[in-house]
């Protein structure tokens, strides 16, 4: 196993030597304005409006000012060159590698492991995940992905953003509900667009990684005509084409392509096997798996008693897997003389799945008059992304639906969620379904009513058939695989003009229409009541299901289409004015209104409405759907007090439709002691409405591993003397350790949540081209809509005591290798409250320098970087720590929220020739979370077969670019030169033995890209 790699292979080297002669592109961008180019400390331009050059608005605020202008709040801004410097292709990247992006951010890859938000990308400032971050399109807001995150959260798709029109990312490190509204508690992200565009640019540009997969390809082209001030008005459009290909689990190497993880090792320990029909290093013996190929063992006609001496036997074939001849020590008792054995990650696993993005904008932009200036803007963007999964489940339980079963008030459990009662089995007999009757269950047997010896035939799938006897079945088709792909159309119309009225009195106004249209595409998955009806007449081969036919198959796995779609309109109006001059500059005045709507409509492609048997197997029923109206006042106040000392103060009043209000105020502070030092200020409160999705939804279930901690040695103890709590990791069979759902019940009594923060911070410019910033934050959310404490419960259930009322736990069909022990948990059902308070505080620093070495040659270095010093969040009273572990759960699934996060550019700028590095880190963390029962740093959720604490991970990426004329340059791109792979770990949930939030890109390896860009 190698996680780093120095040596470059030949392709590399050749590429290298590509890039040492090539040249490198300007900014990928076509021609625009020049505006100044603020620092990452300095805010740039809100939005689209007509500015003088040596003036700009402040992202979260309603006011001009100075360019280079020191402000209160914190503002990091991503320019387009700092992007094509750093190798960045799309905008959803760019957010994804902020330093101040943490913990349970959605990145594209969760889409091929079982996202809710399938297809979708979001931040998460703060850790505090992604639905307290506010993304803002020119300073408007955008409309949700139809899909919510962990089917509660609602977000805006990154993907939804057009990459050829960017001109910067503005990103408000500090609480901004005051200006913005809801949303804003840890911060905002205003992604700003292109005013104006001059002549023809368009762009090529081809990746891969080293190992020749995961190709991508990338397409640009604008063409504008007309100059603001010269012809009063520019016109443009633009369009861009994105595309990359999935990567498999099979495509890397060891342990990121298997189930076992045997070969995962640390102070003597090793770890178990997953793959299936294993053997079990700990016994030696055969561990049956229902992932398998099918497997039958005989029952009687009431499926409860089995012959004695009765084993499974193969009742089909391997297919793709491979067959196992067991010695008579590793078979057990039940077990059949051969099994076959599949690692289904390295046979279906996907890391990336296949991503299709295109879009097309237009914009006008013109001058009314010496002081006006108005716009308006079209796009249309189109993001599809679709993946193989593993095969479709045939046995097992489907997540609790929209009505879930009754449960038992003294024991508060469930039992197992089964197509009815007992275990499926296939019958003696079967007979034609007249009129497409549908089949029923009669005590675990699909059974076409009415049918006998007398009018059925002997079952040609059960070889038990002739002694009466039904056949218990285990396993799953392994020729067919399921799918997945979701096709997610935006819309979005804007329009806005802005002015001077005099010269003391500025307006703004801007209104903007979104709307999406989500289309998902789901096949392969099992309905339930057709896997009854193809059991109950005999059409379903389940000797050799490749031999099926085709429309029976189809019956079987029913296409499953669901259209969903949101909407935003929004019209916002705000009017300045400078009332009078103070020592230190005019004192400046504003207020404004807005009013917007906004709605969800997601139905559940998987209701149980219906009952339990008229759903699919695995699928979520997840669904949502509701609108509201927003009236909003908004006010601010700028004063200059004196030439070193500046105040602002805001505030905002937001009233929903749906009963909610709150006012959301605000001020900063700005001290100038000496020129080469500011030291900053703010105090804010904001609030967090409620998501459709928290207060409309059906249940939603996401899975989590248990760690050792949620067991007991009792409990354990029926699986065998090596499974312990001690020895959980190769001790215990693989069913004991599968994940478990955690099914969420929305509430529409929910109450906003709050928050309080503030910041405190420096600017050091110790001379020109030199500076240093460091700002604390610190942020506490009251309120905090969250699930009960599910950690807990699991415990309860272990243990045998008593569960907390107000959680379900609901247990899983039993081991069929331990069918008289006490079944795992399969799902923890509970209903969101108002019960938590998070704190989230820590520190962001950044340092630059612009040198100018000799004549056409510059040296120019950055570092931004964030350090969490706490997130925590106090339940019941008891604060649960999660800085620096794989908590919080309820937020982030396991992905983890580790300490810093940062990165570090260095340009060497020759004129037409220019060398960039950046190196990328995410901090480590260690394998433990409170919410999951564990103590603080203890170690509790770790396997032992990996160090407590999993490692920082740090990436080089290089680029070149080449301007070889006007009109002309190449470019290349290096990311992860060292080809270093993710840091192991076996037990964060959404990959394979690695955090696919930390991992990112890199598991990609050493990715290789060039490029072309023309310019007219």
């Amino acid at each position: 196993m190698k996680n780093s790699q120095i040596t470059l292979r030949g392709s590399t080297a050749l590429f290298a030597l590509v890039l040492a002669g090539a040249t490198a592109a300007t900014p990928a961008f076509a021609q625009t304005t020049p505006t100044p180019t603020p620092s990452t400390t300095v805010p740039a331009t809100q939005d689209n409006s007509s500015q003088d050059e040596g003036t700009i608005v402040v992202t979260g605020s309603m006011f001009q000012s100075a360019a280079g202008a020191a402000t209160p709040s914190p503002v990091t801004v991503v320019t387009a060159e700092n992007l094509d410097k750093r190798g960045i292709s799309t905008v959803q990247d760019a957010i994804q590698s902020l330093a101040s992006n943490n913990g349970p951010a959605l990145t594209n890859s969760f889409s091929a492991n079982g996202a809710f938000a399938a297809g979708a990308s979001a931040v998460s400032l703060r850790g505090l995940s992604t639905n307290s971050t506010l993304v803002l399109f020119d300073g408007l807001r955008a409309a949700y992905y139809p899909l919510a995150d962990d089917g509660s959260r609602n977000f805006v798709d990154l993907n939804t953003i057009p990459d050829d029109i960017i001109e910067r990312i503005e990103v408000l490190r500090d609480g901004a509900s005051s200006t913005y509204g809801a949303d804003a508690i840890a911060g905002v992200v205003n992604i700003i667009t292109k005013k104006e565009v001059k002549g023809f640019s368009a762009r090529a540009e081809a990746g891969i990684s080293d190992r020749g997969d995961a190709p991508s390809y990338r397409l640009t082209a604008s063409a504008g005509t007309g100059d603001l001030d010269e012809d009063g008005y520019n016109a443009y459009l633009s369009g861009f084409w994105y595309k990359s290909e999935a990567l498999m689990n099979k495509d890397r190497a060891y342990p990121y392509n298997s189930d076992d993880q045997t070969g995962i090792c640390f102070e003597g320990h090793c770890g178990g096997t997953a793959v299936r029909n294993n053997i079990s290093p700990s016994t030696g013996q055969v561990v049956l798996s229902t992932g398998a190929n099918f497997m039958v063992r005989p029952y009687d006609i009431t499926n409860t008693t089995t012959p004695a001496g009765s084993r499974y036997q193969n009742l089909s074939g391997c297919g793709i897997g491979t067959l196992v001849n067991l010695t008579a020590a590793q078979q057990t008792a039940t077990s059949p003389s051969s099994v076959c054995q599949y690692d289904a990650t390295n046979l279906w696993g996907t890391i990336t799945p296949n991503i299709e993005r295109f879009g097309v904008s237009g914009r006008v932009t013109a001058r009314l008059g010496d002081t006006i200036e108005a716009y308006a803007e079209v796009n249309f963007m189109q993001s599809s992304v679709d993946y193989t999964g593993f095969p479709a489940t045939i046995y097992g339980t489907a997540p609790t639906g929209i009505y879930g079963p009754t449960f038992s008030t003294s024991s508060n459990t469930v039992p197992p969620r089964a197509a009815g009662s007992g275990i499926l089995a296939l019958p003696v007999y079967v007979c034609p379904r007249a009129n497409g009757a549908s089949a029923t269950m009669v005590n675990g047997v699909p059974t076409v009513p009415g049918c006998t010896a007398a009018n059925g035939t002997l079952n040609p799938n059960n070889p038990f058939a002739a002694a009466g006897q039904v056949a218990r079945l285990i396993g799953m088709d392994t020729s067919e695989v399921t799918y997945n792909a979701t096709r997610n159309r935006a819309y979005r119309g804007a329009l806005g003009i802005t002015g001077n009225l005099s010269d003391n009195i500025t307006f703004n106004v801007g209104a903007t229409a979104m709307h999406t249209d989500l289309r998902r595409t789901q096949d392969g998955y099992v309905y339930i009541q057709h896997l009854l009806d193809v059991i109950a007449d005999g059409t379903y081969n389940f000797r050799n299901p490749s031999a099926t036919p085709q429309s029976v198959r189809d019956y079987l796995t029913p296409v499953n289409v669901v259209n969903a779609s949101s909407e935003q309109f929004q019209f916002q109006a705000s009017l300045s004015a400078a009332v009078v001059d103070l020592p230190g500059g005019p004192l400046q005045i504003g207020v404004g209104g807005s009013i917007r709507y906004e709605g969800v409509d997601a139905p559940s492609g998987n209701s149980d409405i219906n009952g339990p048997t008229q759903r699919y197997f695995t699928l979520n029923a997840f669904g949502t759907s509701g609108n509201r109206t927003i009236s909003s006042a908004f006010a601010e106040l700028d004063a200059p007090i004196t030439e070193w000392i500046g105040l602002n103060a805001s505030g905002r009043y937001d009233r929903y439709s749906s009963g909610q209000d709150a006012f959301s105020p605000k001020v900063g502070l700005k001290v100038t002691p000496i020129k080469q030092l500011v030291l900053r200020g703010t105090y804010s409160r904001g609030f967090r409405i409620p998501s459709f999705g928290e207060a409309n939804a059906l249940p939603t279930t996401g899975y989590v591993t248990p760690s050792s901690s949620a067991f007991t040695n009792a409990y354990l103890a029926q699986y065998g003397a090596a499974c312990t709590v001690a020895n959980f990791a190769a001790g215990c069979p693989a069913y004991v350790k599968q994940s478990y759902g955690l099914t969420t019940l929305a509430s529409p009594n929910l109450k906003p949540e709050k928050s309080r923060s503030f910041t405190a911070g420096a600017i050091f410019e110790p001379m020109r081209g030199i500076s240093f910033t460091v700002d604390y934050y610190n942020i506490k959310k009251t309120g905090a809509i969250t699930s009960p404490d599910t950690g807990s419960a699991l415990q309860a259930y272990y243990a045998g005591t008593a569960i907390d009322p107000t959680i379900r736990v609901i247990a899983d069909a039993p081991d069929i290798n331990n069918p008289t022990a006490k079944p795992r948990v399969a799902f923890i059902e509970s209903t969101l409250i108002n019960a938590d308070t998070i704190n989230s505080e820590g520190l962001d620093f950044t340092a630059s320098a612009d040198v100018k070495v000799t004549e056409g040659f510059r040296i120019s270095t950055s570092l931004e970087a964030s350090y969490i010093l706490k997130l925590s969040t106090i339940v019941a009273g008891h604060e649960e720590r999660y800085d620096g572990t794989l908590g919080n759960f309820n937020l982030t699934a396991g992905s983890g929220t580790p300490k810093w996060h940062g990165s570090w550019l260095t340009t060497f700028d020759f004129g037409s020739l220019q060398l960039n590095g950046t190196v990328n880190y995410f901090g480590g963390y260690n394998l433990s979370a409170m919410d999951q029962g564990d103590d603080y740093k203890d170690c509790g959720s770790s396997l032992g077969i990996t160090p407590c604490d999993v490692s920082s991970y740090v990436t080089f990426d290089m680029s070149v670019r080449y301007k070889v004329n006007d009109k002309f340059s190449i470019y290349g791109v290096m990311n992860n030169v060292f080809d270093r792979m993710p840091p192991i770990d076996p037990v964060t949930y959404g990959a394979n033995n690695y955090n696919p939030v930390q991992g990112g890109q890199g598991i990609l390896g050493r990715y290789l890209k060039a490029g072309v860009r023309v310019n007219f």
